[in-house]
């Protein structure tokens, strides 16, 4: 077995009976792992290696299990993904398993005016100063935050379903259409992404959402603040395109792209925006 994110999992891997788990991490973290190994008696069942997966090499050929908290903010910041796949086409055998297994990305929108004024539009006047360059800022970084799930004013939609099993590298890449419909008489003026995670290998399939309706995460959720407020009616939908890919410089931070579309009774906005998470 091989677990890929430091932490209790290898001592939970090896209390369950795994033959054997090789644990990497590639911090100083690993020195101290391995004394916490020795100390609770695991030495012959954990082996702590220290090192970037793609450059280790492990005292085995392949492995019947990988476990890996790749998951970041918005699913995909920092880029960790890469790594689990890596791992899985050199050590994974046939059959298999990755934990987890499946992710889905989603998206919603919400009314949250009271913090676009104190944040975003506060910069447009600050004790008679124009500062809206800083505004501006304020709007390409997307908020991590836990969001009220009173805010929410549409249905989520599906934009990415992730099988680590089967995903390429490169695949954590791409461009999802969006259809949000308003179930109430509101204003939209961010929208917001979310995952879930499956553990479908399992005796008993598992998993979790990070989602506004659900149990907080550390995860919390990501907001992105549109340049326009939405005056929307229910029944009506806000459409869009959202583009996802790795920063060309620092392949860690995510780009964002977002054009979207709105034709309602009481309003109308077309716009592209692009963010960073970085």
């Amino acid at each position: 077995m091989l677990e890929r994110e430091q932490g209790f999992f290898p001592f939970f891997c090896a209390k369950g009976g795994a033959k054997h788990v090789y644990a990497v991490e590639c911090s100083v973290m690993a020195d101290t792992a391995n004394e916490v190994v020795n100390a609770n008696g695991f030495s012959d069942v954990i082996t702590v290696l220290k090192g970037k997966v793609e450059e280790i090499e492990l005292p085995t050929t392949h492995v019947d299990v990988i476990i890996s908290e790749w998951m970041g903010y918005f699913l995909l910041f920092e880029n960790m993904l890469n790594s689990v796949l890596f791992a899985r086409d050199k050590w994974l055998v046939p059959g298999g398993v990755t934990l987890p297994d499946k992710t889905c990305l989603y998206i919603t929108a919400i009314e949250d005016a009271d913090y676009k004024q104190e944040k975003i539009y506060f910069w447009n006047n600050v004790y008679g100063f124009d500062m809206s360059c800083i505004r501006k800022q304020a709007m390409i970084e997307p908020l991590v935050d836990t969001v009220d799930q009173n805010q929410i004013v549409t249905n989520s939609c599906l934009l990415k379903t992730m099988d680590i099993e089967k995903m390429k590298l490169g695949d954590a890449s791409f461009s999802s259409t969006f259809k949000l419909v308003a179930h109430r008489n509101d204003y939209i003026h961010a929208l917001v992404a979310y995952f879930d995670v499956s553990f479908t290998h399992c005796h008993k399939p598992t998993g979790f959402s990070t989602g506004p309706k659900s149990r907080p995460t550390h995860w919390k959720q990501t907001v992105l603040y549109l340049e326009d407020d939405i005056i929307i009616c229910e029944g009506e939908a806000l459409t869009g395109v959202l583009s996802v890919s790795p920063n060309a410089k620092n392949p860690r931070d995510v780009d964002i792209k977002l054009r979207y579309t709105f034709n309602g009774m009481r309003c109308r906005a077309s716009r592209t925006q692009y963010y960073r998470m970085r």
